[in-house]
């Protein structure tokens, strides 16, 4: 039955390079059905990102009206890039199967290995900088999540 699952994602990533975005397709299934699937659309929607995962997450959670996909499996064409995998782990996704692995992605122009590389690097180090600014004042909303009684956790 998982293979079935894999040759969806596989489908979705071949309907994606149809469709002018990248060759990445992605369902996620719970007790045994698709709950959401999606392929690449990030240059027909003009949104970085619209990776596949990340959509088949969204259409996941909307259709059963939570944030939380514990339990669930995503099975996606090819090895989730660093923004995918966060947000696999945010919606505590029980587990990943994927068939094109990083490498093969790379040799394909889709190289993920500069964003593996800069997240490990300590923050002074980094290409791209981050600074802090008012963070005095941005305080005040993680005081008022703490004080919240009636606060969902995630």
């Amino acid at each position: 039955m998982e293979e079935s699952f894999m040759r969806r994602a596989i489908a979705l990533s071949c309907q994606g390079v149809e469709e002018g975005g990248g060759p990445f397709g992605a369902v996620v299934v719970r007790d045994g059905r698709i709950i959401g699937e999606a392929r690449n659309n990030v240059v027909p929607g003009r949104d970085p990102t619209q990776h596949a995962e990340i959509v088949a997450i969204r259409a996941a959670c909307a259709a059963l009206g939570t944030h939380d996909l514990s339990g669930a499996v995503i099975y996606t064409s090819c090895e989730p890039c660093p923004m995918c995998l966060a947000a696999i782990w945010w919606a505590r996704l029980g587990e990943v199967v994927y068939a094109n692995d990083r490498a093969g992605a790379a040799a394909t122009g889709f190289d993920d290995a500069a964003i593996y590389e800069e997240v490990a690097r300590p923050l002074a180090q980094r290409r791209l900088p981050l600074r802090r600014l008012l963070a005095d004042e941005a305080r005040h909303a993680f005081r008022l999540w703490e004080e919240k009684p009636d606060k969902t956790a995630y």
